[in-house]
């Protein structure tokens, strides 16, 4: 078989896509300036990809026997922009190659390292996935994955909080994560405090929220510490018409309703009422904290008001006596 240097533009996708905005939830609240900065080494780290697959031997493999990676990047799929690549890939092909490796553990089978949307359109069109075929260790995979997926798709910071967390508990080092996500230590420490705060399964029935940055998730994390609160999120996930919500959504309701937990509840205001025997003067009277209130009616209220306010010194008076005793 011939090789060719398909891997030139695999930074591209198959087909015309639509430009993506950017993201401002992320942008000004949840990147940090190294993440900014961060840019041009994406560049470069894909260019690494490029440099190391470029030549190789690209063949065509049966959907069926390919795997997915051992560990995931996303949460939930874009659906539309899906569509729009299997169209593509049904129209003009596959231009790009993914990236496999044989399989550790299943003879004669191979696990996605990068590509997992090109072999699942495969897999829906009933034809063979163009692929390169390459021995890589678990640590090169997830850096390989990691790297190209940064490069190329738009990650939310949960999503790569979440791929980080992932990846820490099936024991790789902050070093080969860091790496993987092409961020430093101080953002890797950040996305860890998150997914160690938040329960999962609140971050699971949340999902990607794309426009969600680090600054608020940060919040939320610092907000569920209490162990009332986190009870209470818990049960806001499953709340109805929760999973109905598009997922930007979710994270809204879900910070209200914590709002709303913590305000604190109104004290029921002691209330009573008075009325003379021969309903000459009635009163109500209310009190709340270090004050208090009596409001007088009827047709001797303006007097006996007057009264009670000509002999207020005398009443406390008695009332300090009284209460001596």
């Amino acid at each position: 078989m011939a090789r060719k240097d398909i891997f030139a533009n695999i930074t591209s996708t198959e087909g015309p896509r639509v430009e993506r905005r950017a993201t401002p939830g992320y942008a000004n609240k949840g990147a940090s300036r190294s993440m900014i900065s961060s840019l041009s080494e994406l560049a470069e780290k894909a260019a690494m990809v490029d440099q190391t697959l470029s030549g190789e031997v690209v063949v065509e493999l049966d959907p069926v026997l390919v795997d997915d990676s051992f560990v995931s990047d996303r949460m939930g799929e874009d659906e539309v922009a899906f569509q729009e690549l299997v169209e593509a890939i049904r129209e003009r092909g596959q231009n790009t190659p993914v990236l496999v490796r044989p399989h550790p553990d299943a003879k004669d089978r191979y696990q996605i390292v990068f590509g997992h949307r090109r072999v699942r359109a495969a897999r829906l069109l009933n034809r063979p996935v163009k692929a390169v075929v390459k021995t890589v260790s678990d640590t090169d995979h997830v850096i390989a994955q990691g790297q190209e997926n940064s490069a190329r798709e738009n990650l939310s910071f949960i999503e790569r909080a979440s791929f980080a967390h992932h990846l820490q508990e099936i024991g790789h080092d902050r070093r080969t994560i860091q790496l993987a996500l092409s961020v430093d230590g101080a953002l890797l420490t950040r996305m860890l405090s998150v997914t160690s705060r938040v329960p999962l399964e609140v971050i699971q029935a949340i999902g990607s929220a794309k426009g969600i940055g680090r600054d608020r998730w940060l919040d939320l994390a610092q907000t569920v510490e209490r162990p009332d609160l986190r009870r209470v999120a818990q049960a806001s996930v499953v709340g109805e018409g929760f999973a109905d919500l598009p997922s930007e959504a979710r994270f809204e309701r879900l910070v209200q309703d914590l709002r709303n937990a913590r305000k604190p509840e109104k004290k029921t205001r002691p209330t009573g009422n008075w009325q003379s025997e021969d309903a000459a003067v009635s009163a109500e009277f209310k009190g709340a904290g270090k004050s208090y209130s009596i409001s007088l009616k009827s047709r001797e209220a303006v007097s006996f008001g007057r009264f009670i306010t000509e002999n207020l010194e005398r009443l406390h008076a008695e009332f300090r006596a009284q209460s001596k005793s």
